[in-house]
């Protein structure tokens, strides 16, 4: 091994053999501070190395050599590294995480399984890092010398993204969402290809009732060591189409009372304008711009926009005056990067900067 890689932090994977889980190790190849260490898989996966484990289908970012032979653990093992990013289906996340994390480990976690928890971060960097402070009380409060943090739904990051200037600037009391999700966002295999070919499902299992309540409690404030959601109204269908990569999402909002007057000029200058913590820090995952705005008719398109900023901006365009609410547009955001692997990568990079890894 390079003294330049002994260098870097040691981390390790969980759920190292999935679709995310290749994201993640995909990402990670050359990181400038973390370098992986060790990876975790099922049960029939473990005690092979990674390289023999498992189909690699990222053809385009292969991971490093020294990853590929690299044995599968057990995702509950005795890791030697400090930090633990988890891919892990969420049944299995909820016991193995708050686990590994009593024990004294970091977990970045991409599973669902304790968003909603009073003590732990639900993060999205550029929008709520002030929610890092909830980590003191989890601490406290479970007795831990480590720490779970999470980031957001896939669909949930990009409408949260787009939102957050939004909010700041005109305030919001309604909000009407549809996405269009990619198969990626159901796994490998995913959905059988006859039941999707030619067609839409107007179904995502759980999808909706994550994005209503995961919003407001991103775009909350933290107040008295909690996390008040923001009090605004919020709708959301999800649909499934046959698209391989990049999340749709057609929205409406109606913006707060004190918001008339408000152009679509002013919505295009805040969104243009946008920038945060991670950019400030110069995070190596955060893009230059967390939103880009296109004013194409037709734009974003999943094909032609979802790997804008290495896959980790969002993408805003078709906004226009809506007859029932205010504004209507459509947002896109490249769901395995930045609605996943890409997300908890940068949580961890705020951590590390922030003197908690």
């Amino acid at each position: 091994m390079s003294n330049e890689r002994r260098s870097r932090i040691p981390v390790g994977v969980l759920g190292a053999t999935g679709v995310v889980g290749q994201r993640f190790l995909a990402l990670l190849s050359g990181h400038p501070w973390f370098r992986v260490a060790a990876v975790a898989g099922s049960e029939r996966r473990q005690g092979q190395r990674y390289r023999d484990a498992v189909p690699w289908r990222l053809p385009d970012s292969p991971p490093e050599e020294e990853v590929l032979n690299l044995p599968v653990l057990s995702p509950d093992a005795d890791f030697e590294v400090p930090l633990l990013f988890s891919a892990l289906p969420s049944a299995v996340a909820e016991r193995v995480e708050p686990l590994l994390a009593g024990r004294g480990h970091v977990v970045c976690s991409n599973a669902s399984s304790h968003r909603m928890a009073a003590d732990v971060p639900l993060l999205i960097p550029e929008v709520n890092p002030d929610h890092l402070a909830l980590l003191e009380a989890q601490r406290a409060g479970r007795d831990w010398s480590g720490l779970l943090l999470t980031n957001p739904n896939c669909s949930t990051i990009q409408l949260a993204l787009a939102l957050k200037p939004l909010a700041d600037r005109f305030g919001l009391r309604r909000v009407q969402v549809t996405t269009l999700q990619a198969l990626s966002g159901a796994g490998y295999p995913g959905v059988a290809s006859y039941d999707l070919l030619d067609n839409a499902i107007p179904y995502i299992g759980e999808e909706e009732e994550k994005i209503e309540r995961e919003v407001p409690k991103i775009l909350g404030q933290y107040q008295e060591s909690a996390i008040h959601p923001a009090d605004f109204g919020l709708s959301a269908q999800c649909t499934r189409v046959p698209v391989r990569e990049g999340h749709l999402a057609c929205v409406s909002v109606e913006l707060g009372k004190t918001a008339s007057g408000v152009t679509g000029e002013d919505v295009l200058r805040a969104w243009s304008e946008f920038t945060a913590l991670p950019q400030r820090l110069g995070l190596p995952t955060a893009p230059a711009a967390p939103i880009l705005v296109r004013t194409e008719p037709d734009r974003p398109q999943p094909l032609l926009d979802r790997d804008a900023g290495g896959g980790m901006s969002v993408v805003v365009g078709r906004l226009r005056e809506c007859p029932i609410l205010d504004f209507k547009f459509v947002v896109l955001g490249h769901n395995t990067i930045r609605g996943a692997a890409g997300a908890s990568i940068l949580n961890a990079e705020l951590l590390y900067k922030r003197g908690l890894l």
